[in-house]
């Protein structure tokens, strides 16, 4: 007799199975009773009841060791045997917000990432750890009560499910079970199991349950019944038994052309992926429900990754993989994985073709070419194209009417041009190829030659896209030409990996490609430093038996070897050599080089350079050699200041090839001439105009940030001292409006003011004041801006506006604005009290006056007069005796100061006109612009 198992022991069994998966089906009592074959025992159990998860883990193989680490608890297994966590990552309960194992020392750990709010305990018992897990739940979905009707034959079964709306459904057959799983959180009105005494035909157990917002019900009843399903309306109708009627409208297509190797199934109306758990075997697996119409799988399918299952309606899926992905998204279902699914190739489905033999063959890896491609045999190249063309066009014909139809005649005509080096029309061929069978895409073969194809012919990005495909991604041969297309991207570090990586490869392809391949190879080696691999594949490239221009291909890569050798002799013996050939290609990057070598030991004078390069500039367009060819010439032109030159040089090739790796360094030389011209002064030579005009030809290359306003703020200083006033505030305007904010903006906007003050628009400054306000300006800015709205209100004769204004401030600019106004207003002493605080104790140093300060004191002696305060003339005039008579306006300071008669109004008239103190402002603005221009700090 068996022994009664203990109450925990049958407690903890039942958390484990009650929870098995997204969805539970009870009761759960009639399980344990069924003699089922039990699968083998597993290292790992899970259990899910409302918010509470249960994780055991088997000690068979050793004690298992558990830590709580911060939001991870870590399971340490002992054994070789890694522990099956597939139930945790395809349906990871919500107390987890992620899973991981990793293999250690004598066993794996586990690594559970608790979900926010989630509690956990840790524990043994019984001869297993265990983690449970608890987390608050969502509030349930209200849930519909839905009738359902069961009809009963000894043959047959038939179930209706009455809902009153549209109800996504899948039904299939698993087995010993057929399933019913509907997309809507609904109460089946059939209780938990249908009743012993109830009639239900063929089936031998019928039990539903719910899950997280569907409800799945499972039906044992021999494999050897048919399963069909119906739309009812709104609801749905299944029988078991019966004829067979084979379920359509479910297709099945590779898909390599949008990430890795997948699957995708074309389902109208599929709703999403609900993992279930076979209460008896214990395994998961996947049902993607459909809306109606009916449509479903008719047969199995079984897969390397997977196993399709036969439905009438739906979708379903076995997964043997852990990391499978089942995403349903409108009509289309895609099962992939991180690496692609392991699909036969596309080309296994067709029919084969007969009577091809004389055909290109194909090559033992998808990206090789081989040299037998092109041979004609005894006829003409003609010949032997017309008839692999014709043969092609039949094979075309024949897949018009039979998707089935052979492509060998098609490959083996896009061999043929492959290998004859024709690349447009082998691009042709495969593109109508994969057009009439998209499902083709994916073949090795197809992507390779059309890579190889588009290589030859230089459209490298294309080509790097198909050979990035997932069929070639551990090809060898693949792998060179990746080499090949880093190489002529100037990605060197990719280039020596490719090549090296598929080394074993390379004596397979023809010479030609063997030597073109070794010479990029060559050029990468140089370019990282290899030189002594660069000697050895120059060696092998000249071993090659190729055409002329294979091998003076390859001298030029010598030449440079020879450069950095320290071997110029030698390198200018090689590129005058190669110069002569009547290949363009060829000659321009040679004779460039020749230029390059006798400017540096200077047999060439710049003049005579430029004469040299000037015609290779237009001998070859459109690729590096053209952008070298003029950076070489721009830089002869910055070095002789011929800017407008180089600029313009520069700056046309960068536009038309912004794609090429060498655009990169042509841009860089443009700013650096920029910056050079109009931030370290390379452009002060020219004349302000010409500075100007070329500074608007090429503003685009104006540097964003502190660089760039530098360059306008100083080219605007430049304009101010010429008087070219209106130039330079639409400069300063231009940074207001568009480059600048804060602080900064209100520096350049007080600049501006000033510069509309200095231009008789006193309205424009207000507005470049008024529109730049913020807070927080340093204090000697704040000054100034007061002190030129000021100036701005006085111009426009609002002088009690301008007063207030001033307020309080003393400095030297508002001192300045404020007697001005006030001489404005006729209060003569005001302003002469100011006038003379100005000059301050002047009067005691010897050196002449300049004309701001003759000016003051010509203003404060008027004032005086003007005020009758005689006392205060004759102060001034005894201060200031003796500097008054070297004067440059030593009459009319006589006249006010030593005069004996009263001054007339004629004469205060032309006095006044005398002490015009705008020009000395003007004057001083400038100096000021210049220093704060100049100045690493401003403010």
């Amino acid at each position: 007799m068996r022994a009664r198992p203990s109450p925990r022991r049958l407690l903890r069994t039942s958390v484990a199975l009650t929870a098995a998966g997204s969805v539970v089906l009870s009761p759960l009592a009639p399980v344990l009773a069924e003699s089922t074959p039990a699968p083998p025992p597993s290292l790992i159990s899970v259990g899910t009841a409302d918010g509470f998860v249960r994780i055991e883990i088997s000690e068979r193989q050793g004690r298992v060791a558990l830590r709580r680490t911060g939001n991870q608890v870590v399971v340490r297994v002992p054994g070789t045997q890694p522990p099956d966590i597939s139930r945790l990552r395809v349906d990871r309960p919500a107390a987890l917000a992620g899973v991981t194992r990793t293999p250690v020392a004598g066993g794996h750990e586990i690594v559970l990432t608790l979900a926010e709010g989630a509690g956990v305990r840790l524990g043994r018992a019984d001869g297993v750890a265990y983690v449970n897990l608890h987390h608050s739940a969502p509030p349930p979905e209200a849930q519909t009560r839905v009738p359902v009707r069961i009809e009963a034959t000894d043959d047959r079964l038939d179930l209706g499910f009455d809902f009153t709306t549209p109800t996504p459904a899948a039904v299939f057959r698993r087995g010993p079970a057929v399933w019913i799983v509907f997309d809507t959180p609904a109460r089946l009105d059939l209780g938990p199991r249908v009743s012993a005494d109830q009639p239900t035909g063929p089936a031998s157990d019928i039990r539903w349950a719910g899950g997280e917002g569907y409800v799945a019900v499972r039906i044992s009843a021999p494999e050897t019944l048919a399963v069909s399903a119906r739309q009812d309306g709104q609801g749905w109708s299944v029988r078991i038994g019966g004829p067979r009627e084979g379920a359509t409208g479910v297709s099945l297509a590779r898909d390599d052309l949008n990430g890795p190797t997948a699957l995708v199934a074309q389902m109208a109306g599929a709703s999403r992926t609900l993992w279930l758990t076979d209460p008896l075997i214990g395994d998961r697996f996947a049902a993607v429900p459909a809306v109606g119409p009916v449509k479903g799988l008719g047969a199995r399918r079984q897969l390397v990754d997977l196993t399709l299952l036969p439905s009438a309606h739906g979708l379903a899926l076995e997964a043997r993989r852990d990391d499978l992905s089942i995403v349903a998204a409108g009509d289309l279902v895609r099962v992939s994985r991180p690496g692609g699914l392991a699909l036969s190739s596309p080309v296994d489905a067709l029919s084969q073709a007969s009577g091809l033999d004389e055909l290109p063959a194909r090559a033992r890896l998808p990206a090789l070419i081989l040299e037998s491609w092109a041979d004609t045999g005894h006829g003409s190249f003609l010949a032997r194209y017309r008839q692999l063309q014709d043969a092609a066009a039949r094979e075309a014909d024949m897949a018009a009417s039979n998707p089935r139809a052979p492509v060998e005649a098609r490959l083996a005509l896009a061999r043929f041009l492959v290998g004859s080096q024709l690349g447009f029309e082998a691009i042709g061929v495969l593109n109508a190829l994969m057009q009439s069978q998209p499902g083709l895409g994916g073949e090795a073969e197809i992507r390779g030659l059309r890579g190889a194809a588009r290589a030859m012919i230089g459209r490298f990005g294309e080509a790097q896209s198909d050979f990035a495909a997932s069929a070639l991604s551990g090809d060898p041969s693949a792998s060179v030409w990746r080499g090949y297309i880093a190489a002529h991207q100037r990605d060197w570090t990719a280039a020596r990996q490719g090549f090296v990586a598929g080394a074993r490869t390379l004596d397979d392809f023809p010479p030609i490609w063997r030597a073109r391949f070794g010479t990029a190879h060559a050029e990468a080696a140089i370019e990282t430093g290899d030189l002594n691999a660069a000697r050895t594949l120059l060696a092998y490239v000249f071993s090659q038996d190729i055409a002329p221009a294979e091998q003076l291909r390859a001298r030029l890569v010598q030449a440079r070897l020879f450069e950095l050798s320290s071997e110029p002799d030698r390198a200018l013996a090689v590129y005058r050599a190669v110069g002569r050939a009547p290949l363009d290609a060829l000659a321009t990057p040679a004779r460039m080089n020749v230029v390059r070598l006798e400017l540096a030991r200077g047999t060439l004078t710049p003049d005579q350079a430029v004469q040299h390069l000037e015609p290779l500039r237009w001998r070859w367009r459109g690729d590096a050699t053209e952008l070298a060819v003029i950076r070489t010439l721009g830089g002869i032109y910055l070095a002789q200041g011929r800017y407008r030159e180089a600029l313009d040089a520069l700056r046309s090739a960068g536009a038309r090839l912004p794609n090429l790796p060498e655009a990169v360094g042509l841009q860089q030389d443009l700013a650096t001439a920029f910056r050079a011209l109009f931030l370290e002064g390379g452009a002060d030579g020219l004349q302000p105009v010409q500075a100007l005009a070329l500074f608007y030809d090429f503003r685009e290359l104006t540097p964003v940030g502190a660089e760039g306003d530098d360059m306008v703020r100083r080219l605007a200083r430049r304009l101010i001292d010429v008087d070219l006033l209106d130039a330079a505030s639409e400069l300063l305007q231009h940074q207001v409006d568009n480059r600048l904010e804060g602080v900064a903006r209100a520096q350049v906007a007080t600049d501006l003011a000033t510069v509309y003050v200095m231009n008789r628009e006193p309205e424009q400054a207000l507005q470049a004041l008024w529109s730049s306000r913020t807070t927080l300006l340093p204090a000697a800015l704040n000054s100034r801006r007061r002190a030129i709205e000021a100036r701005a209100l006085m111009d426009l004769s609002r002088y009690e506006h301008a007063l207030e204004v001033l307020g309080t401030d003393t400095s030297a600019e508002a001192q300045d604005v404020r007697a001005e106004v006030l001489w404005r207003q006729q209060a003569w002493a005001d302003a002469a009290r100011i006038y003379e605080a100005r000059l301050a104790e002047r009067w005691r140093q010897s050196e002449s006056l300049n004309a701001d300060e003759e000016a003051r004191l010509l203003r404060a002696g008027i004032g005086y007069v003007l005020s009758g305060d005689g006392a205060a003339v004759a102060r001034l005039g005894g201060r200031y005796g003796a500097l008054i008579a070297g004067a440059r306006q030593s009459a009319a300071m006589r006249i006010v100061f030593e005069g004996g008669e009263p001054l007339r109004g004629q004469d205060v008239s032309q006095l006044a006109a005398r002490t015009e103190t705008f020009t000395g402002w003007v004057n001083a603005m400038k100096s000021a612009l210049r220093a704060r221009l100049e100045s690493p700090s401003r403010g």
